[in-house]
């Protein structure tokens, strides 16, 4: 357990006299604040933030940052206020103290909603200052050091948070010792058996492959003295939750998972890295596809290496890393690399300006979600980028997660270019906007000035900024088009009142909204649309609120015309396929809107309550867009008859969008879903179709269940 000495001798190697006493002055006014109080092990609580001050020593970090961290529970846990701590050790202190006292204890927290609210504060105060997050991980890296004295759900919580939240945010800011520690403590109190079962075989496995990997550490080392090539070669074992991960992913045994030891080859330069690559692949066949070059294209938080895969002796695969010291340094240390190895050299300049990138587009994200859950399910998105490299059409080097799609590409390079994409070309060939991206595409996206994001897109982007954004148009979507329909619903109602709209002054507008607790007018016009509310109830509220007074009026009438282009305000049922032309009726449906069927359609025969919802409709005369129906043509079972029905079909300007068929004995029942504009197309393609000898009967199927 380190104590408050060891803490001042390590600072002291590095700060000036004056900031150590300055430090020390923190640490008694923290021991006095915490006076009496313990942590649940029984131990006096200052040891707590002794520890997580004594885990950022090490890094080099600041005075303020270890003044903060022995500091940063006395405004949560005692008498002591912001204003006590500005006055005594200055307003930055002060102002990390309460980024991470306004984080509420989040690992007691139980409902989700709660801890992800807790995280939007957390990164709200880390992209003020990224020392506020290197301190919250000190502190949960020390709390999971001690969590035996927990009870066993809270254990369980604590360690779930820890692998979901904490260690990937440690690997995106590059602490890759603070990082894999707080992996490996997660995976031993979330799995306490796997754990215990997994590190006793990594022991004997230790004890069994000593022998071969000091021969191949060897074979290594001779084999750069022989290329003039002056490295340190060190061999590393994989971490336990990285094996663990592995061999879920793989579905392997342990004794099935060889690689659990690499090397690591550190140089003094660049040209140096990839001359021992050579001399590597020289003494080991390489195994092809295991080769990564992270010089060239950096991770995205700033880590540098070349990666290759060998075939050792006895074919045991042997993983070597090989860098420069420099990027050793950046490696282990990440971001706080600022501080421990002061320079103003580009690679840790270049790692705080991505890590300030990729802090502003999750607040982006956070800005955009409609509630703090849907903020934590982007947050989750975000921290496993297992990255590929893609290239724009200008040579631009993007970083995407592994599965991103070219809809994600076109979101990472503006919002506009993703709200209006409408194919994509991957390495100068047309591909699905669903299409996985791979290491070194290069990716073109082609939009069209009145596209519009497709809910389909949600099911298979990963990012989080193109899910947010989706998310965000659509909302903004549908509001825009419920609130022009309830528009229309509303003067039709009015309208049955013997009421103009223009008759309905500002006053009674805001006497309703007062009433209804309404924000806005175009809420409760989206509300109408949506058929939350009943537009002849609003009308007569306003006429009832207004100077216009109560006149007689008749059931609502008049017709409100279908336009086509309402968007998700208006739909189409999909029990009754209704085209223009088709006698129809509008049903009102609570949080759907306005749901069009035909005149006929079983489903509405079933349900004929609720008749204050049904709305008399209209087909627009000027309406031109394709619409969805079926048809079930019976054929005679000859060849060719397919590619007859398909040709008549096209003959007739009619797009085929689904096929299918099943055999009726002699005869197969061929069922098509097109694109039609209207009655009178759908009768062309008919009669086209009759003009085939093959064609026994053809009949337009309505009745698909809803």
């Amino acid at each position: 357990m380190p104590d408050a000495e060891s803490l001042l001798q390590e600072v002291a190697t590095y700060l000036k006299p004056k900031d150590v006493e300055h430090i020390r002055q923190a640490l008694e006014f923290s021991q006095s604040a915490h006076e009496g109080q313990l942590r649940e092990s029984g131990e006096p609580y200052i040891s707590h933030p002794i520890a997580v001050a004594s885990i950022l020593a090490p890094l080099h970090l600041d005075a303020q940052t270890i003044m903060a961290a022995l500091l940063h529970d006395v405004v949560e846990d005692t008498h002591i206020s912001k204003a006590d701590i500005t006055q005594k050790f200055g307003r930055p202190v002060a102002e990390l103290v309460d980024g991470l006292s306004k984080l509420d204890r989040i690992e007691f927290e139980t409902k989700e909603d709660a801890q992800a609210e807790n995280f939007r504060k957390m990164l709200l105060a880390m992209a003020r200052d990224v020392r506020v997050i290197l301190i919250k991980l000190a502190d949960r890296l020390h709390n999971m050091r001690t969590l035996e004295a927990m009870s066993r759900e809270k254990c369980e919580r604590i360690a779930r948070e820890t692998l979901e939240i904490y260690a990937p945010i440690a690997n995106r800011l590059g602490l890759n010792a603070i990082y894999q520690e707080l992996e490996d403590s997660g995976f031993r109190h979330l799995h306490p058996n796997r754990y215990t079962v997994l590190s006793k075989a990594l022991k004997v496995a230790r004890g069994n492959r000593r022998e071969v990997v000091g021969k191949i550490q060897e074979a290594i080392r001779q084999r750069l003295e022989e290329h003039h090539i002056n490295a340190q070669v060190y061999g590393r074992e994989k971490h336990l939750y990285g094996i663990y991960q592995k061999m879920q992913a793989k579905s392997l045994a342990f004794s099935q998972v060889l690689d659990i030891y690499g090397f690591r080859v550190l140089v003094d330069d660049v040209p140096a890295c990839y001359l021992v690559l050579g001399a590597l692949h020289g003494l080991y066949k390489p195994i092809p596809g295991k080769f990564k070059d992270y010089i060239a294209i950096p991770k995205a938080n700033g880590y540098q290496s070349l990666h290759t895969t060998l075939f050792g002796p006895y074919g045991t695969p042997v993983e070597v890393q090989i860098r420069t010291v420099e990027m050793h340094k950046i490696a282990e240390a990440g971001v706080a690399s600022h501080w421990l190895y002061k320079s103003v050299h580009a690679p840790i300049n270049d790692l705080h300006q991505k890590t300030h990138q990729w802090l502003q587009s999750l607040l982006e994200s956070l800005s955009e979600s409609a509630d703090s859950v849907e903020f934590l399910e982007h947050l989750k998105v975000d921290l496993f980028p297992d990255e590929v490299y893609v290239f724009t059409p200008k040579g631009k080097i993007l970083a995407m997660p592994r599965g991103a799609t070219a809809v994600d590409f076109a979101y990472n390079v503006h919002t506009d270019i993703g709200n209006r994409c409408v194919a994509a070309k991957v390495n100068f060939e047309l591909v699905p906007l669903r299409a996985e991206l791979k290491n070194g595409d290069r990716v073109e996206i082609i939009t069209a000035p009145h596209a519009k994001p497709n809910p389909a897109w949600l099911s298979y982007v990963v990012t989080s900024k193109a899910r947010s954004q989706i998310r965000h148009f659509l909302r903004t979507m549908h509001f825009q088009e419920s609130a022009a329909l309830g528009e229309r619903l509303l003067n039709q109602a009015l309208s049955s009142l013997n009421l103009r709209p223009q008759e309905i002054d500002s006053t009674a507008w805001d006497r309703l909204l007062k009433d209804s607790s309404a924000k806005s007018r175009e809420e409760i016009l989206a509300d109408i649309g949506l058929g939350r509310r009943l537009n002849i109830v609003v009308a007569r509220q306003l006429a009832r609120m207004g100077d216009a007074g109560t006149h007689e009026h008749h059931p609502a009438g008049g017709m409100v015309t279908i336009l086509g282009t309402e968007g998700m305000a208006v739909q189409f049922a999909k029990c009754c396929h209704p085209i223009p032309g088709d006698p129809i009726i509008g049903v009102i449906k609570g949080g759907q809107g306005l749901i069009v069927h035909t005149h006929d359609c079983p489903s509405l025969r079933k349900g004929r309550g609720g008749m204050d919802k049904w709305l008399d409709v209209t087909w627009d005369k000027g309406i031109n867009r394709p619409f969805e129906t079926s048809i079930k043509l019976l054929v005679a079972n000859q060849r060719g008859v397919l590619a007859k029905v398909a040709a008549a079909i096209a003959e007739a300007e009619s797009n085929i969008e689904n096929v299918h068929f099943t055999n009726e004995g002699d005869y197969t029942a061929l069922y098509f879903t097109l694109q039609i504009g209207n009655r009178l197309h759908l009768a062309n393609v008919m009669r086209n179709l009759r003009k085939i000898p093959e064609v026994i009967r053809i009949t337009r199927v309505k009745s698909t269940p809803a």
